[in-house]
């Protein structure tokens, strides 16, 4: 169960201020995990029907029954754009076998969205860390891999400064939606604001990121009673209703004052209180979870199971939920790993095959990679 903590400041993200930095990261390949053992010929044609869209992938359902990821990070985002995806579509790709979601990001997907201005040399300087971060993500070597692309944001960084053409102050202020909940700022707040936004952008673009930092700190702590009023936390009453719980009324306080304390550690930033509070609230509470019925559990998944294994996993799942109820998890955790028994055969034979693609036709129009 994720705790639910109101929102307590805007983050001025890369995209909030147009200051985009480029890192291996963004493909999320520390938790990739390898396709199937499948012999795909290069360049194999796939036919199939869209099932979801993520970006730069595609989940096709092929005619021949098998899932397939496509990855499309090798066409150009205006060749993406006029795809014009969507689920339930018939596609045709062509393109060749990957081994590891990892392996959709290259080198040359990463560059697609540097600054043009960026010059040979510190491009080349950029490929070879970029490599070194491949390597060191295969060996699991995580913190030394955000050393690298620190490495790498300071390459970058100077371009993005020099082409960042920042908002204006009141352009900035609209993001966070005041207006939606008639949240007036003070005009004494609003022209300290404006003051600290304006001397916050100088520093940025001088590149002095540490008392930028500080400036910005500044902005948030005047701006925070209104964030407050526009993000109010949500109360232990609110969080119960939206869930399918069933406490008997004497856990109920216990409950409320846990709550209410793992929401002051969030409020004082004290991050190992609140994941101390919130692990004791999830592990207080999980007793009261209504669980879902055992129809509402396989229905979520992508392919048919056969009668007899169906009438088995019924017993188990039943049974791991009486267990649960009655906190006796060690045997509950024998049942749910009987369950992953029978159903791994299942999600092996469902594997997603992992396909970087170099033609799509779709729509009647084809599409061809500009990156080979």
């Amino acid at each position: 169960m994720k705790k639910t903590t109101k929102k307590s400041w805007m983050i001025v993200s890369a995209l909030t201020i147009g200051m985009a930095v480029f890192t291996p990261h963004q493909a999320d390949a520390s938790t990739a995990k390898p396709t199937n053992e499948i012999t795909v010929k290069a360049e194999q044609q796939i036919k199939g029907t869209v099932k979801s869209i993520n970006g730069d992938s595609v989940t096709i359902k092929g005619k021949d029954g098998k899932n397939y990821y496509i990855g499309i990070q090798k066409f150009s985002n205006e060749q993406i754009a006029k795809m014009n995806l969507a689920e339930g579509q018939e596609i045709s790709v062509e393109g060749s076998l990957v081994q590891d979601y990892a392996d959709f990001y290259t080198f040359d997907v990463y560059k697609k969205e540097l600054p043009k201005e960026i010059t040979k040399e510190d491009l080349a300087k950029l490929e070879k860390l970029f490599n070194q971060t491949k390597k060191l993500e295969k060996e699991e070597k995580y913190d030394e891999v955000d050393k690298i692309n620190l490495e790498m944001e300071k390459i970058i960084k100077p371009y993005i400064l020099a082409s960042w053409v920042p908002v204006s102050f009141d352009e900035f202020i609209k993001e966070y939606g005041f207006s939606e909940k008639n949240i007036v700022i003070k005009e004494n707040d609003k022209k300290q604001l404006k003051a600290i936004y304006e001397e916050w952008i100088k520093l940025e673009k001088s590149g002095k990121e540490e008392k930028a930092q500080e400036k910005f700190d500044e902005f948030q702590k005047i701006l925070q009673p209104y964030l407050d009023a526009l993000y109010p936390p949500v109360t232990f009453e609110q969080y119960i209703s939206d869930m399918k719980l069933d406490i008997p009324a004497e856990a109920l306080p216990k409950l409320k004052a846990l709550y209410k304390d793992a929401q002051k550690a969030d409020a004082d930033k004290n991050d190992t209180l609140s994941e101390k509070l919130w692990g004791q609230f999830d592990e207080m509470i999980k007793p009261y979870l209504k669980p879902i019925s055992f129809e509402d559990y396989v229905s979520d998944f992508d392919f048919e199971i056969k009668a007899n294994d169906k009438k088995q996993l019924k017993k188990l799942y039943e049974e791991a939920l009486a267990l649960d109820k009655k906190g006796d998890y060690d045997k509950s955790n024998e049942k749910w790993a009987a369950i992953d028994k029978i159903l791994n055969p299942y999600f092996e034979a469902n594997k997603e095959i992992l396909i970087s693609a170099s033609k799509v036709t779709i729509n009647g129009k084809v599409y061809l990679t500009q990156h080979k």
